[in-house]
């Protein structure tokens, strides 16, 4: 996994939370993981959740499920783990998690033609907008945004990337890898500036010593 994989994958686990164990979140769906929705027991029973340090079976997940998908919503995550906690190891959670960034990212390759190419600090920046609104959310509700992205405009991107319901924190957090695009972007244009001069310095010291340059 590459470097701004491994960074993103550790900051939603930050911002997302990490739960183990089956809960309910903010619109009652159960979840698990780092936002991970399961949509049906089935969902959850494909999963490989440990408990009494054995693997579950279906049964026990799908019975599980139901007992969460019947607490009320609204409760911090706590609320809903059992006595005998059923859970998820952290390498699946961090294995499910990077094969949705893995997804995402195919996804903005489609939309973002020039996506390999962006900065790191984009990326981090553009992924954590997919995970939070999906890719269909970004791309629909914030086009300027993307627009910004696509023509390199950092600091233009930088104050379009705000969002409704994301912590002051965590937007804050966008924003700022956002704005280090800008001083990567000079740093290297002042680079490329230099070696196009040190080319053109050589190639005139070869013409006036007569190639022994």
């Amino acid at each position: 996994m590459s470097d701004y994989l491994e960074q993103s994958l550790a900051k939603l686990k930050y911002f997302e939370g990490c739960v183990p164990w089956m809960y309910r979140d903010t619109v009652g769906r159960v979840t698990v993981g780092v936002g991970l929705m399961l949509p049906d027991a089935s969902a959850a029973a494909a999963l490989p959740f440990a408990v009494d340090g054995r693997t579950a079976t279906a049964q026990e997940i799908a019975a599980e499920f139901s007992r969460v998908h019947g607490l009320a919503m609204g409760h911090l995550p706590s609320f809903y783990k059992a006595a005998s906690a059923m859970e998820l190891s952290e390498s699946t959670i961090d294995a499910k998690l990077s094969a949705v960034l893995n997804g995402f990212e195919g996804e903005l390759r489609k939309r973002l033609p020039h996506y390999d190419g962006l900065p790191d600090g984009v990326k981090l920046a553009v992924l954590d907008m997919t995970y939070n609104l999906g890719p269909a959310g970004l791309l629909k509700d914030f086009p300027h945004f993307v627009a910004a992205v696509e023509d390199g405009s950092w600091t233009q991107a930088a104050a379009l990337c705000m969002r409704r319901g994301p912590s002051a924190e965590r937007n804050g957090w966008t924003r700022e890898q956002l704005l280090s695009a800008v001083g990567t972007t000079i740093k290297a244009e002042a680079e490329s500036w230099w070696m196009r001069l040190w080319h053109w310095i050589r190639l005139t010291l070869q013409r006036l010593l007569g190639g022994r340059a």
